[in-house]
């Protein structure tokens, strides 16, 4: 079936994604671990993925831990670091994929803000042809109303879709409306998913 549009999740596919690396960096593990057994960090990530405030949910937050205030800022001011380095590879082949005239979308679980931030700091993330942002759309994967959000609103039928995102549970749900599906652990596992659908030559998806 041919392939109308490629779309892309962000963390952990375009830009790495690991929270816990860069605290055990900046804190040392130890710490990091009583911030984290401490804390629903991913809980409260979530509610900026669900579209409220950026700075007010975490030092909302921070305030509600005064032991770990200093670190739970963190995720605000230090989010650029917090959220890299980037996957030189995914980027590549987002970038030969348009190239060869292939629509490339963005569905991912981020913040409207952050992820507006992110947009003046990493210039790829302007160049996809469609954005589907969850703070943006008040819902997160793997709500089935988000799949069925890019379908209406791209016009293209869910079996010319091709979905790359690293959760399991976010592939599922969009193969289950019938997606074409990749479950993303490596850059060249892509590649050679979209050489598979004669998206991309062996020379085009080269890292």
């Amino acid at each position: 079936m041919t392939i109308e549009a490629v779309i892309f999740d962000i963390g952990n596919v375009l830009l790495e994604w690991q929270p816990e690396r860069f605290y055990d960096a900046e804190i040392g593990e130890t710490r990091r671990r009583a911030l984290f057994d401490a804390v629903d960090l991913y809980g409260m990530n979530e509610r900026l993925d669900l579209g409220e405030g950026f700075r007010d949910v975490i030092y909302e937050t921070a305030d509600a831990y005064p032991q770990f205030r200093a670190e739970i800022r963190m995720w605000h001011d230090r989010w650029i670091d917090l959220a890299q380095p980037v996957i030189p590879h995914s980027v590549k082949l987002l970038r030969a994929l348009r190239a060869r005239g292939i629509p490339v979308f963005t569905l991912t679980n981020f913040g409207a803000e952050s992820y507006a931030y992110a947009q003046t700091q990493f210039d790829f993330l302007n160049e996809f042809d469609q954005e589907y942002v969850s703070g943006r759309m008040r819902m997160i994967k793997p709500n089935a109303q988000v799949y069925q959000m890019v379908e209406d609103q791209s016009g293209i039928a869910p079996g010319h879709l091709l979905f790359a995102d690293d959760r399991a549970d976010n592939i599922a749900a969009a193969g289950a409306r019938g997606w074409q599906i990749h479950l993303f652990t490596v850059p060249q596992g892509l590649a050679d998913t979209l050489i598979g659908h004669d998206l991309l030559t062996p020379e085009e998806a080269a890292a």
